[in-house]
């Protein structure tokens, strides 16, 4: 199973053009992939630098027939009535609404889905620092058609907030938290009501990769609570470093774009899987020489 996990910044490469069918391309490039976990697509956001067209994630369909395209949207604000922007086409025919501006996460697949959960992160004040709501994206994949040894997977895609180490703590506190609940459920499963309502059965894999943009440096705090031990489930383990003993990553983030990175590239985006991943992990790297974003994306494979 080969996994893509990518900040791409609306689809705006390091020079400021926005692309989004070239981030797609570029993702191809990389990997065959089975699963592509991205942060910052956008719908409504028509004013950030390059213009993000009106809807990414409708626009991820279009661009990859053949997979599920699921969303979670962390950022959630009213429409920017200065703007000239379209009706919202989910509003009702007439009523003339201007489209929201949503930010978050997306994951693409074209294994089966067989549940989803929106984790929204916490938020706590923090009054010295701009910040947004940020969520987690996890979806339950059926891997047997994908991997020799079958069975599900939880693959979850985030984005931590990038200025307050307050609040990232807080929110790597919370995917720890998600993770012990899940091994929970995979112990103790509830029965389902029936087979047909939304009361289903509550079992979930143990298993689990957490991808995204942490916003936080290697070995920073907030990278290193991520790997404490964790409650009646099996820890994570940074992939990369696994798979490369004694290395230090490559940086991630201000490669080539010096402007937004004025204090220079560093890395902050990872892919943690449980322990118990640790055996299949056949790959993990960072590719450096696209320019098609201000970050850059990691290729996960699993034997």
């Amino acid at each position: 199973m080969r996994l893509v996990s990518w900040n791409v910044q609306w689809g705006r490469d390091a020079s400021g053009v926005v692309d989004l069918a070239r981030t797609v391309r570029e993702a191809r490039r990389l990997a065959d992939f089975d699963v592509l976990c991205l942060q910052e697509i956008t719908r409504g956001f028509h004013a950030l630098p390059g213009g993000p067209g009106d809807d990414q994630f409708a626009e991820l369909a279009t661009l990859l027939p053949g997979f599920t395209i699921i969303e979670a949207i962390g950022a959630d604000l009213g429409a920017d009535v200065s703007a000239d922007v379209p009706a919202d086409p989910a509003a009702a025919p007439g009523t003339g609404h201007p489209q929201r501006r949503q930010f978050g996460n997306a994951l693409a697949t074209r294994l089966p889905v067989a549940q989803v959960f929106r984790h929204l992160l916490p938020w706590p004040a923090d009054p010295a620092a701009p910040s947004m709501q940020r969520v987690a994206l996890e979806a339950v994949l059926d891997v047997s058609g994908a991997t020799s040894s079958g069975g599900a997977l939880r693959v979850l895609v985030t984005h931590l907030e990038f200025y307050s180490g307050r609040q990232r703590l807080a929110q790597v506190d919370a995917l720890r938290h998600s993770q012990e609940e899940a091994a929970a459920h995979a112990a103790h499963p509830a029965p389902a009501e029936n087979a047909d309502g939304p009361f289903a059965c509550t079992a979930r894999p143990v298993s689990a990769i957490v991808c995204g943009d942490f916003n936080s440096a290697f070995g920073s705090a907030a990278y290193a609570r991520m790997l404490e031990p964790l409650a009646g489930s099996p820890a994570f383990v940074d992939a990369w470093t696994t798979l490369h003993p004694g290395a230090t990553p490559p940086p991630t983030a201000g490669v080539y774009d010096r402007e937004q990175w004025a204090d220079g590239p560093l890395a902050c985006d990872f892919v943690f899987v449980t322990e118990d991943l640790r055996g299949r992990l056949k790959r993990c790297e960072i590719d450096g020489a696209t320019r098609a974003s201000d970050h850059q994306p990691i290729v996960l494979e699993l034997d």
